[in-house]
């Protein structure tokens, strides 16, 4: 298992089209992904769990991998929020 904090630099956070990019990402990898966020963990590959933590512009959250192919998959996910997720 491997994990990374990253910042959300949308300007509107994880809205639909964002965190649809995050979940298709997540979804092409075979590792178990999580975000961790406000003590909570949400399904990384599931765009209903990701809306629903509401994740707003400039907070921290916390990607978790774990798996096979575990650190491309988070190396591609941090890289995926710091690219801003299409936006």
């Amino acid at each position: 298992m491997v994990s990374k904090k990253v910042k959300i630099i949308n300007p509107v956070g994880l809205h639909a089209r964002p965190a649809n990019n995050f979940v298709k990402c997540a979804a092409s990898k075979k590792s178990q992904i999580l975000i961790r966020y406000k003590g909570q963990e949400y399904n990384g590959k599931s765009i209903i769990t990701v809306l629903k933590a509401c994740i707003s512009s400039g907070s921290e959250i916390e990607i978790v991998a774990d798996g096979e192919d575990e650190t491309d998959a988070l190396n591609a996910l941090v890289e995926a929020v710091n690219s801003g997720l299409g936006e």
